[in-house]
């Protein structure tokens, strides 16, 4: 087919000379022009001859783009300002509460500490630790209660128990002891709440349900089975903590133990029941018992602890009665801790605390600025408290406590300390 060339060289033609190699050959044959992003979808070839205008152009984009938003955040903070400058309507005030949000005119009044229930801040955390079994439980109840009566609006419950001799002494007070003091709380419905009865009542009542859930048999993991038939010899400690938005009500019974963070200073809101205790000894002896030194102060020689819910076999010498602490809460109240003795036998309160204000402070440090910031707050103050009850366990196993190690941290500060 004339007129058509296939390109092919023959034997008797010569093809046409190869440039030799040398660096300069090879950098201009892989010289790549630059390439610059002019729109999220498109590209463009930015030629050698232009560099010096697109950089220029590149520049006063990036200066146009901080102006933009600076602008952007100036205009923000002067809206802010002018929220904050608008009185406050009369509507919004109550003197019953110190913090309103009216719905309409969204404005705070800020003067006092806020009253207003807040979603519940926490992270627990719970290992068996250098022990055979696990014993401790961990009872978390976020808004408990909901305007059952005046004075408990909208209360959180945490509860840290450490069982001895099994375990489901602990797990039975984990499942129940929340749902009595509701109950008791649902029977005040429209009077003020008189929490050192309600306590004092619903721990009664969770060791009359224990004493009769030991007549029968329990479940197939429970190893006291196979040791007595009633289980008599099984009990576990009992630290409750009732936080409304007022109001931090604590119910102590046995060695476990509660702290309140407040400015910086650990303030412990339980005292440990320990047999070796003055008035407790006191107690013990008078009816009828005797405290024995025994690897440490033990009732009859036996239990470490004068008070726990259980133990049938050392009654009367060892109570349910609890001891109830009832603490106005303040804007300066930073975290609660409440943990079973494996933490505090090695870790102080005042060591406790600085490692919780610790993983508090560098909350700060993470999001929250951002459009969704409320929410990123409260996801970065949960972490907070998971990071630190993390870190308080592995302190104490670091320190060799020798038993189960369960901590609760509930973060207590006001959403504007959060972000200050």
């Amino acid at each position: 087919m004339a007129g058509i060339c296939c390109g092919l060289v023959g034997e008797t033609e010569t093809s046409a000379p190869i440039e030799p190699s040398s660096r300069t050959s090879r950098r201009r044959r892989l010289d790549l022009l630059p390439i610059k992003c002019i729109a999220a979808d498109h590209m463009a070839v930015q030629s050698p001859t232009d560099k010096s205008r697109k950089r220029q152009k590149l520049d006063l984009y990036r200066s146009l783009s901080r102006d933009c938003e600076n602008g952007v955040g100036k205009a923000k903070l002067e809206e802010k300002r002018q929220e904050s400058s608008l009185p406050v309507p009369t509507a919004c005030l109550d003197d019953q509460q110190r913090i309103n949000t009216c719905g309409e005119c969204k404005v705070e009044n800020e003067v006092a500490p806020p009253r207003a229930q807040e979603a519940a801040r926490f992270g627990s955390t719970s290992v068996c630790g250098r022990r055979r079994d696990m014993e401790d439980a961990v009872s978390i109840h976020p808004s408990l209660c909901q305007n059952n009566s005046p004075g408990s609006d909208g209360c959180h419950f945490y509860g840290v128990y450490d069982g001895h001799g099994c375990s489901h002494v602990a797990f039975k007070c984990k499942d129940r002891l929340h749902e009595i003091i509701k109950e008791d709380l649902d029977r005040q419905s429209g009077v003020s709440v008189q929490w050192k009865d309600t306590m004092e009542r619903s721990f009664l009542r969770m060791d009359g349900e224990v004493q009769a859930g030991n007549q029968v048999a329990q479940g197939p993991n429970c190893r006291c089975e196979l040791q007595t038939p009633q289980c008599d010899a099984v009990g576990s400690t009992a630290v409750v903590a009732v936080v409304t938005p007022e109001k931090i009500i604590v119910s102590n019974c046995g060695d476990s133990r509660a702290v309140l963070c407040r400015n910086g200073t650990a303030v412990p809101l339980s005292s440990d029941h320990k047999p070796d205790r003055p008035d407790e000894l006191v107690r013990i002896e008078a009816a009828g018992g005797r405290v024995i030194y025994w690897d440490g102060p033990r009732v009859l020689g036996v239990l470490a602890m004068s008070r726990a819910i259980g133990d049938n076999y050392l009654k009367p010498y060892v109570i349910s009665e609890p001891e109830v602490t009832i603490t106005e809460r303040t804007a300066e109240d930073e975290c609660l801790i409440l943990a079973s003795d494996g933490l505090w036998d090695v870790v102080s309160n005042d060591t406790a605390c600085g490692v919780v204000r610790m993983c508090l402070r560098a909350q700060k440090t993470r999001g929250g600025d951002s459009a969704d910031g409320e929410s990123s707050a409260a996801e970065n103050s949960d972490k907070a408290c998971a990071d630190a009850s993390i870190l308080l366990t592995k302190l104490a196993l670091a320190r060799q406590s020798s038993d189960n190690v369960s901590v609760v941290v509930v973060d207590l500060r006001t959403q504007k300390n959060r972000r200050s």
